[in-house]
């Protein structure tokens, strides 16, 4: 059967055939379809039996076994021990054996916690009254104790999936039948992608993928996956890990991710269980001689609630994310892993998750040993627990819990409310349901990981967070008729590891940016810079004659993990070392088009190259995957029109001269000469705003209904008068229920070639004083709209969560008055009118 493409839910990919295959009946015995002994214990067992069968035959020849008197005899023998040997570690069907109740083991029978017929709180309550408090404390780190007696075996909470099955904690390993995972476009590459429908099914295919290593013995089932922090300052090193500056994307991405990863089950059962980190307010690694593990981000309450909270609360209450991981920083003086307010209070109270809270690794070993925030390593765990903390990444609370217990700092109670927490979230994921092939994703296995249709999907999120920076002329797309020959060139032009950027596993396979572009055309490959540091120009000479001889030349520049990375910000916004001087002078020499391409997952001051009119097109590639080099080639040569836009702003280098990455302020201070941050509260020079991306094809927006009146329906205050309709209402007082805007927007494809376009919806709101952003994102869309045609898009528009803004006590209100939609070039007006309802009690 052949492959046949979809599209699927606003991104395209590949459908996988389904084919059937029978056991093959080969002399008495049935030998499985290879899919099947792929698993290494079916592998070894039918090994074991072939051997067995071979030595029966060997020795019953000389006892005449093959006689027809005795040769039932013989295959009765030969069957029953292949039985006994299938049945040695009753697991036939996967590695991994059951985690805890064993149906084999009788006692399982008598206790409660093993009971499916029962509820998971009934369960969970049995097993924390069989525990005894040493055995409790063993649970509350990450790599969480057997209780034997119990026939509990212990487990590695730890695991990564940012774009793809990571290796980087130690609940998974790559090796023997699953040697590697697809590897996604870096999570800023993807957000450019705009596509919410795209984010869950990449989330889908690395839980499938997750699933199959869990059950082969080599994953676990708990992933502290996305990183939904805001991407505030342009130098962090991890702003490539998140889905960039804009707290509306970044919500939607984490509640998309999310329901991807954990599958949206019936009874709140979990596929695997996400985690959103890190819980808040960080955004700085190492700069400047201040560090992550003694940062004090002093943050005002307008920016917790406006900006900083608002991915983790999208991710809570709509994602439903089973986890989330409180940071190392402190924020306001206190540990955020030993702060009530934010842990108990804010995320298990007002936004009520069902799940558990976990430490960043080491961080409440940090808050005593870094931070000195307690006089004493007990007064440290007691504090962690009291405030809301249910596991700790290290080892401290596993040393000093118990201590803190007897010296009456901690009771056992709070031990049991936080080991409530993370069993519910193991029960919820069938852990104690007995053998994991007999469970609902128990099938999974080698050959659901790597598939045709994964890397199909890698490729696509490629291609399709590829952003268009600069088309003049237009220099793109090329021809292969008329550039038959390119010089590749540049420190990224080759390279393979560089494009999965970090927390990255071992990728299914490499298209390298020179192979991509070599299926298209004949290519002369020159490197020019040794590296990204660039910091000799040895290597010129070879890239400018490279420029000299090719119809056209593409130079695949930027970063890589030294220059951003975790624990290293960066020092500025330009090209490292001599970076420029290369792309300049090859430009320069250059006999036709030059194409910048460049791999980062920040952005980079590129002034230089939007203004020289001999460099014609440049493309931001973020770090686009395994497959990123197909992609780029697609890209280069049209067979893909780009239609990504950046999640973050590129600023100017000098944007740097007086913003320290310790001033945590989002709003812009004149007096102080404070420029503010991303595009929602900064006006000045940008290289290249938020949302910019161009396309192959022109697209022409037109409002085809929206409204231009909405009631806003408010209890009523007797302080209020007639001159309600003027204020400010606080979101607490509406009726937000239900009260959305719709607005259609019909989008034309004016241009000859077809096309995906991004639809961004923008807000500003009636002049709130220092309340308001400039404007904020409301709304997007992914539409593919073919040449000359038209679609009708519907958006809808929650108007307590998007229209409404926060004030400088930290509350949330929804200005009345005249609100602007902006829609690229158009701009469309709604007033917001209070209708007081009745009268509510102070």
């Amino acid at each position: 059967m052949g492959w046949e493409e979809v599209q699927l839910g606003g991104f395209f990919g590949i459908a996988q055939p389904i084919r059937h295959t029978e056991p093959q009946k080969i002399d008495h015995l049935f030998i499985l379809p290879s899919s099947h002994t792929s698993q290494p214990s079916i592998r070894r067992k039918l090994k074991m039996a072939t051997v067995v069968s071979s030595k029966i035959r060997k020795g019953t020849r000389s006892a005449a076994c093959n006689a027809s008197a005795l040769s039932s005899l013989c295959c009765f023998l030969l069957i029953v021990t292949i039985i006994i040997i299938f049945a040695s570690d009753g697991n036939a069907e996967g590695l991994r054996p059951a985690f805890a109740c064993d149906a084999r083991d009788a006692r399982t029978k008598g206790w409660g916690f093993c009971g499916t017929n029962l509820g998971i709180a009934e369960r969970v309550s049995d097993l924390i009254g069989r525990l005894t408090l040493q055995e409790k404390v063993r649970l509350l780190v990450n790599n969480a104790a057997e209780v034997a007696r119990l026939g509990i075996k212990g487990y590695e909470w730890w695991s990564e999936a940012l774009h793809g099955v990571s290796n980087v904690g130690p609940g998974t390993k790559f090796g023997g039948e699953f040697p590697a995972a697809t590897s996604f476009p870096q999570v800023i590459t993807t957000a450019a992608a705009f596509n919410a429908s795209l984010w869950e099914e990449i989330g889908r295919v690395v839980s499938d993928e997750g699933r199959a290593m869990y059950n082969g013995g080599l994953g676990g089932l708990t992933y502290w996956s996305p990183n939904v922090n805001i991407f505030r300052d342009p130098r962090w090193g991890r702003g490539q890990e998140t889905p960039g500056e804009d707290p509306v994307l970044a919500g939607k991405y984490a509640a998309s991710y999310v329901r991807g990863l954990q599958g949206n089950l019936d009874g709140g059962r979990l596929k695997v269980a996400a985690c959103c980190k890190h819980f808040t307010a960080y955004d700085l690694d190492n700069w400047s001689g201040v560090d992550r593990f003694h940062f004090n981000a002093k943050v005002s309450r307008q920016d917790i609630e406006d900006t900083f909270d608002v991915p983790f609360r999208s991710c809570v209450k709509e994602g439903k994310v089973a986890s989330v991981m409180c940071s190392y920083n402190q924020v306001n003086g206190i540990p955020t892993c030993a702060d009530p307010k934010l842990l108990r209070h804010t995320i298990r109270g007002a936004w009520r998750l069902d799940g558990y809270i976990v430490s960043d690794c080491d961080s409440v070993g940090v808050l005593y040993d870094n931070q000195h925030y307690t006089s004493t390593p007990e007064e440290a765990a007691a504090d962690a627990i009291k405030a809301g903390l249910d596991l700790d990444c290290g080892p401290f609370l596993g040393l000093h819990t118990e201590r803190a217990v007897q010296l009456g700092l901690l009771k056992e109670a709070d031990i049991n409310s936080a080991l409530a927490n993370t069993l519910t979230v193991q029960m919820r994921l069938g852990m104690f349901d007995g053998e994991p092939s007999k469970q609902p994703f128990g099938h999974l296995g080698p050959h659901h990981v790597c598939t045709h249709s994964h890397q199909r999907l890698a490729l696509e999120a490629a291609r399709q967070g590829i952003v268009l920076l600069k088309n003049h002329g237009p220099s793109l797309p090329l021809s292969p008729r008329r550039h038959r020959t390119l010089a590749v060139i540049g420190p990224n032009s080759n390279v393979t590891a560089t494009m999965i950027g970090n927390y990255a596993g071992v990728a299914c396979g490499y298209t390298t940016p020179l192979q991509g572009i070599g299926r298209f055309a004949k290519t002369i490959h020159q490197q020019g810079c040794a590296g990204v540091a660039c910091s000799s120009e040895e290597l010129f000479g070879g890239a400018i004659d490279a420029a000299r001889q090719a119809d056209a030349t593409i130079l695949v520049m930027g970063l890589d993990q030294s220059i951003e990375a975790e624990f290293r910000d960066r020092a500025g916004l330009l090209l490292p070392g001599h970076q420029q001087q290369l792309v300049t002078r090859v430009a320069a020499a250059s006999k036709g088009p030059t194409i910048l391409v460049l791999m980062s997952g920040g952005p980079v001051d590129v002034s230089f190259a939007k203004n020289d009119a001999r460099i014609g097109a440049i493309l931001w590639v973020g770090y686009p995957g395994q497959a990123g080099g197909a992609a780029i080639a697609d890209v280069l040569f049209g067979t893909h029109n780009p239609g990504g836009k950046l999640p973050m702003t590129w600023y100017p280098q000098d944007y740097l001269s007086s913003l320290p990455m310790t001033t945590m302020d989002m709003r812009s201070d004149r007096r102080k000469g404070y420029p503010g941050r991303t595009y929602r509260f900064y006006k000045g020079p940008v290289v290249y705003p938020f949302g910019h991306g161009l396309s192959y094809t022109s697209f022409v927006h037109t409002i085809a209904d929206a409204p231009t009146v909405v009631s806003v329906p408010v209890d009523g205050h007797r302080r209020w008068n007639t001159s309600v309709s003027s204020k400010a209402i606080k979101v607490t007082h509406a009726r937000c229920s239900r009260l959305s805007i719709g607005v259609h927007v019909d989008v034309k494809n004016v241009g000859g070639i077809d096309g995906s376009h991004t639809l961004l919806v923008f807000s500003s709101p009636p002049g709130s004083g220092h309340w308001a952003p400039h404007k904020q994102l409301v709304a997007f869309e992914k539409v593919h709209v073919p040449a000359r045609a038209q679609q009708r898009v519907f958006l809808k528009i929650h108007v307590c969560k998007y229209l409404s803004v926060v004030d400088r006590a930290g509350i949330r209100r929804i200005p009345m008055g005249l609100h602007s939609l902006h829609i690229g070039p158009i701009t469309h007006s709604i007033s917001l009118q209070a209708a007081v309802l009745g009268v509510i009690k102070s």
